[in-house]
């Protein structure tokens, strides 16, 4: 006798339902977690939606698993060659294995599944795929802004600005809001009107912060001495990871938001759900984007004023320094900020950009300088360049180890 288990996958994560040993066994040999962070009971939010409870015996019991899909992972589901739906964006496929088996995995199932041909069940499917992940982002930034000594509070403590004096009750309310939802399994009509109103403040802290991450890298402008170019820097240094921090706040709320935006859009207009989740996701990338474009812009700023500093390193060695380090500095947090938010590609551009503001910078000296403030400067260069890249690697590795810890004390998720 066969296992069969049916795979879904969208642009974050991997949805795997059937037999509880099934889909153990089908982890297992992907190499894919089956507790712990990144991954989610399945079955269980499909449960808690109005016309699952017949689909069958194995969702009503929680057997499903929601994985978080790393660019590693990715790589390994897209060997099985799940086929795309043009309507809901969704990667499906039924498969089938020996049973008893970890291995075996290998072949496609024709029969039909217990969501074929049912588009209303797919797309609360997608919508509860996109709800996990956004919650799975949730739980990272909580520990982001744990990280930082919980300097959010105080920033939107001390603030007089009224957006961000409000974002503290926004705070509660929609905690209040997932407990509750969490509690009952839906949405209800007055959990809702306490709610409804609060993407307003949201988005208004939001482009507060943005604002003043702007203001930040505008501080380096037009500072042609060598002392005022380190001094805008240190403060950037000093307040930069504070207003990521609200930002990241922002963040973590707007997706409490649309969770619950789904709940109550899954029960008052079913019909409507597949068009308002694949909505959100395009109003979600459009936030990251412009998130994305201000901190790069920020980065760069610095990457001009480490240029600066470099070129008049003879000159001034120690404020040059000082400089190049609070460029180091704000880019790791940059970095870390990117992934906590899942803008893996940013990471990338911006080690892509270092060195060749590296490049140029070497260049230009040679032509201006001569040879020996070029060895001068490419030995700063080097050495603040790789303490960078020192320290994102063992951000990395923390946050790699954090997860490792917590998996093995970690119930099911």
């Amino acid at each position: 006798m066969d296992d069969e288990i049916q795979l879904f996958r969208d642009s974050d994560g991997l949805a795997v339902i059937g037999d509880p040993a099934a889909v153990e066994r089908f982890l297992v040999s992907e190499g894919l977690p089956s507790k712990g962070p990144g991954t989610r009971r399945f079955g269980t939010a499909l449960g808690s939606v109005a016309g699952f409870a017949q689909t069958g015996s194995d969702i009503a019991a929680g057997s499903g698993r929601w994985v978080k899909l790393t660019k590693e992972s990715a790589q390994r589901i897209d060997k099985i060659g799940l086929r795309k739906s043009a309507k809901t964006g969704l990667e499906t496929g039924v498969l089938k294995g020996p049973k008893g088996q970890i291995k075996g995995f290998v072949e496609f199932a024709k029969g039909a599944g217990p969501f074929k041909g049912n588009p209303a069940q797919m797309a609360n499917i997608a919508a509860v795929m996109a709800q996990l992940a956004m919650q799975q982002i949730g739980d990272e930034i909580t520990e982001y802004l744990a990280s930082i000594d919980e300097k959010v509070d105080d920033v939107l403590r001390a603030q007089q600005d009224q957006a961000l004096a409000r974002m503290i009750g926004v705070d509660f309310v929609l905690k209040e809001a997932i407990t509750v939802r969490e509690q009952v399994g839906r949405v209800s009509e007055v959990t809702w009107s306490k709610v409804q109103n609060t993407s307003t403040t949201i988005a208004d802290t939001q482009a507060y912060a943005l604002r003043q991450l702007d203001a930040l890298a505008e501080k380096t402008e037009r500072k042609s001495k060598i002392g005022e170019l380190a001094k805008a820097s240190k403060e950037i240094e000093s307040k930069a990871r504070e207003w990521l921090a609200v930002l990241a706040h922002c963040f973590q709320l707007q997706d409490a938001f649309a969770v619950l935006e789904l709940d109550r859009v899954r029960e008052t207009d079913p019909h409507g759900l597949d068009s308002h989740h694949l909505g959100l996701r395009a109003a979600r990338k459009n936030r990251m984007d412009l998130i994305s474009e201000s901190t790069e812009r920020l980065v760069a700023r610095l990457h001009t004023a480490a240029g600066t500093a470099n070129a008049k390193v003879l000159l001034h060695p120690t404020t040059s320094r000082e400089v190049v380090h609070a460029r180091n500095h704000v880019e790791v947090a940059v970095v870390d900020f990117h992934g906590r938010l899942g803008i893996e590609r940013d990471q990338e551009s911006l080690e892509a950009r270092r060195w060749k503001q590296a490049a140029v910078e070497v260049r230009d000296r040679a032509l201006e300088k001569g040879a020996e403030n070029v060895d001068a400067a490419r030995r700063l260069g080097t050495e603040t360049l790789g303490r960078a890249r020192s320290a994102t690697g063992k951000l990395s590795s923390g946050i790699a180890e954090r997860a490792r810890r917590r998996s093995g004390d970690d119930a099911e998720a």
